[in-house]
């Protein structure tokens, strides 16, 4: 057997949620790349059926836009099983969407870090139960859970512990399903990434040069992340090239965490 073939995932139906933009449309692409259909959910951008079309024929997969707040339980169950009614099953699962706001703790607002948790750890929790429980009744599924860093460490100089606290949270998740799911065919582990320049970071960045010369300054490799150097690692977890690999954590961080 070729061994580029083991990570092929054609045939293979994937959800990624936040694939409107950003690190979430970068993974689309990638996994249709390698052969997946690929739903794609979003929550603001209605262009992203655009977006799923020229996917879907760039690549020759099924793409399609699936709208739901994650942060409502009602819109992401509708859009799980519409979904689920369009590809027939769910072979993949890259919970990637993500709410960051940050603040100092003693003026932080309540309804602020409610809604962190509402689409950070409930949403991605309620994602996973959905696609999960279809996943249980074909006996196999991979499940890629996107935290960060932050979830495993303190992040400086800016103030973000809700985020932080949020990101903590999705970590714990993954080794918690993993060792609940391990003998029933689904495996579930996690990419925390470190700090990646996406256009929103790019727009962070530009109005606090200190805090970016900073970022740069604590990371090992000396700059931040492209968007697309996540994407071996998601097609490695969603192929059957980590049949063995469930409950990890992998850090793509320039070597952020390792000093």
């Amino acid at each position: 057997m070729n061994s580029l073939n083991m990570f092929s995932l054609q045939g293979k139906k994937a959800i990624v949620t936040g694939g409107a933009r950003g690190l979430g449309l970068k993974m689309c692409k990638a996994l249709a790349g390698a052969g997946a259909d690929v739903a794609m959910m979003y929550v603001s951008s209605e262009t992203t059926h655009d977006t799923a079309a020229a996917i879907a024929k760039e690549f020759n997969v099924q793409c399609k836009a699936y709208k739901a707040n994650m942060a409502d339980d009602n819109q992401v169950n509708a859009a799980m099983d519409q979904i689920y009614k369009d590809f027939g099953k769910i072979d993949i699962l890259v919970a990637n969407a993500a709410t960051a706001i940050g603040g100092p703790v003693e003026t932080f607002n309540m309804d602020d870090w409610k809604h962190i948790f509402d689409v950070n750890v409930h949403g991605v929790f309620n994602c996973v139960k959905s696609a999960g429980t279809r996943m249980l009744e074909q006996g196999k599924g991979s499940i890629i859970l996107i935290s960060s860093i932050a979830g495993m460490i303190a992040t400086k100089p800016q103030p973000q512990c809700g985020y932080n606290a949020s990101k903590g949270a999705v970590t714990a998740m993954t080794k918690s399903l993993a060792q609940e799911w391990a003998t029933r065919g689904i495996r579930v582990n996690s990419i925390n990434p470190g700090y990646m320049m996406t256009e929103l970071v790019e727009d962070l960045t530009a109005a606090n040069p200190d805090m970016y010369a900073k970022w740069k300054e604590y990371i090992p490799m000396g700059r931040l992340g492209n968007p697309d150097e996540l994407n071996g690692a998601v097609i490695y977890l969603a192929s059957d090239a980590s049949s063995y690999m469930t409950g990890t954590h992998i850090c793509i961080d320039g070597g952020y965490t390792c000093v």
